[in-house]
């Protein structure tokens, strides 16, 4: 599945496809309180609509396959794959769509949008860096963004734990989310 922009971009906007080769999603969580268990989604897809010129008005949409999650742990990913987690059965991706971009400076910002997971959306805001652009060894124009972000697992549905005899969960309520974007620009 492709993701093309749903509307024309603005005079002045470039539209770049986010290379899910070179490009992660990654989370960590807390896991029996002080070791952190970590994992990522090996298949992404999006657009970056980007105007250098004013990236205020610049615009991201993005999907993730669930059933690619990795944790290095097939029993583990089996398990989140299932209801007690994500559902990859009857809720297959995870999607993001910006609604507004605020600047800090000229490499960072604040990327607002529409998180929805299990079909829950929720309003997230993305700290991020943009790295800068570059011509590859093919031809094609590139860029690199970075975004961190932290969610809460139960406004999201995911109400799965497990008590400690100690009476400490298992699994703790913040996520932190990462995200290494490398976007080659549609010609």
């Amino acid at each position: 599945m492709t993701l093309t922009s749903t509307a024309q971009p603005a005079v002045g906007t470039s539209v770049w496809n986010i290379d899910p080769t070179h490009s992660s999603a990654e989370f960590a969580i807390k896991h029996m309180v002080f070791t952190t268990a970590k994992g990522a989604f090996r298949e992404l897809e999006g657009i970056v609509e980007f105007d250098e010129a004013n990236p205020a008005a610049s615009r991201v949409e993005a999907t993730i396959q669930v059933a690619s999650i990795d944790t290095r742990d097939a029993n583990r990913d089996a398990h989140l794959r299932g209801d007690d987690f994500f559902n990859a059965e009857h809720f297959p991706t995870i999607t993001f769509r910006s609604n507004r971009v605020e600047v800090d400076d000229e490499n960072r910002g604040k990327i607002n949008g529409e998180l929805t997971i299990r079909d829950v959306t929720k309003e997230v805001v993305l700290d991020t860096e943009y790295h800068g652009q570059l011509l590859d060894a093919y031809g094609k124009q590139r860029a690199s963004f970075s975004a961190q972000t932290e969610v809460s697992r139960k406004e999201f549905g995911f109400r799965w734990n497990a008590l400690l005899e100690t009476g400490v969960a298992v699994v703790a309520d913040k996520v932190k989310i990462t995200l290494d974007i490398a976007a080659v620009r549609q010609d």
